[in-house]
């Protein structure tokens, strides 16, 4: 009987790997859902065709579309604080201070932010057709901080290490902290970027088109790409839950085959 126990680690794996392939089917699933929802969202560009379709449109309003085209600043562009000739048209620049502090009871230093330092800031742009010099139609966006995505670009990080002199070093060591770095970021939407918003479009005066945060409370996103590239990042995020859910399934089915061997299959070869 001894001989036919199955082995405890591999009752852990084979228990393991199905209950991994269940998780990874279900963000599988949802991954796919998720996509099958996005698809059905009308996508745009900024041309004609896009004015011809909000003018035969009730109140001149698309409730929720994708609409995909270049960042062009529509007046005065920002300039990077630490990369020369690089602008944008949104900007965030965060300053801030690490600290070690020592932790009495596990008696080792630890680390911590203080003194952080955000500042936000933003000119008005639209949306064009890329490659157009002079367009006829602008996409302007409408409060884009507003929006969520991650629709910028880190252009700077420099972390400076902090200098210790004799006097600082006695002093950390009455109070238990010293400063480790301060560390310096910058992160832009620059011009003539590919960007594609995800909201309500408006037709204001004939030819001003608006993207701006829906009114029915879906979400308002700017992505950092045109359209098709967004959608081929979720069909491979979807292809890897679903090659994650096959090889956790075979793993688990090909243990608990195993097992059924081990437990069956040689009290047959003694029968014999």
């Amino acid at each position: 009987m001894g001989d036919s126990s199955p082995n405890p680690l591999v009752l852990i794996g084979m228990g393991t790997s199905i209950a991994f392939s269940g998780l990874f089917y279900k963000l599988y699933r949802e991954k796919k859902e998720e996509i099958k929802m996005l698809k059905k969202i009308p996508v745009f560009k900024p041309d004609d065709h896009l004015l011809k379709v909000l003018n035969a449109s009730s109140h001149k309003r698309l409730q929720y579309v994708a609409v995909e085209g270049v960042v062009q600043a529509d007046g005065e562009v920002l300039q990077s604080k630490f990369v020369p000739r690089c602008h944008g048209v949104i900007q965030k620049v965060v300053v801030e201070e690490r600290w070690k502090y020592w932790n009495y009871l596990t008696r080792t230093w630890n680390s911590r932010t203080i003194n952080k330092n955000e500042t936000n800031n933003s000119v008005p742009f639209s949306l064009v057709q890329p490659g157009s010099y002079i367009a006829d139609v602008h996409v302007k966006v409408q409060n884009p901080l507003e929006a969520s995505g991650c629709h910028m670009e880190r252009v700077y990080s420099k972390m400076r290490r902090a200098q210790e002199g004799l006097a600082e070093m006695v002093a950390q060591g009455l109070s238990g902290e010293k400063p480790m770095a301060m560390v310096e970021s910058e992160q832009m939407l620059r011009v003539g970027s590919s960007l594609t918003g995800f909201g309500e479009v408006v037709l204001e005066g004939g030819r001003v088109v608006r993207l701006r945060a829906p009114q029915d409370g879906r979400s308002y996103i700017l992505v950092p790409s045109d359209y098709r590239s967004f959608m081929d990042r979720h069909e491979a995020s979807a292809s890897m839950w679903k090659t994650l859910t096959a090889m956790t399934g075979l793993t688990g089915a090909s243990l608990f085959a195993a097992v059924l061997y081990k437990a069956f299959g040689k009290q047959d070869d003694r029968s014999r």
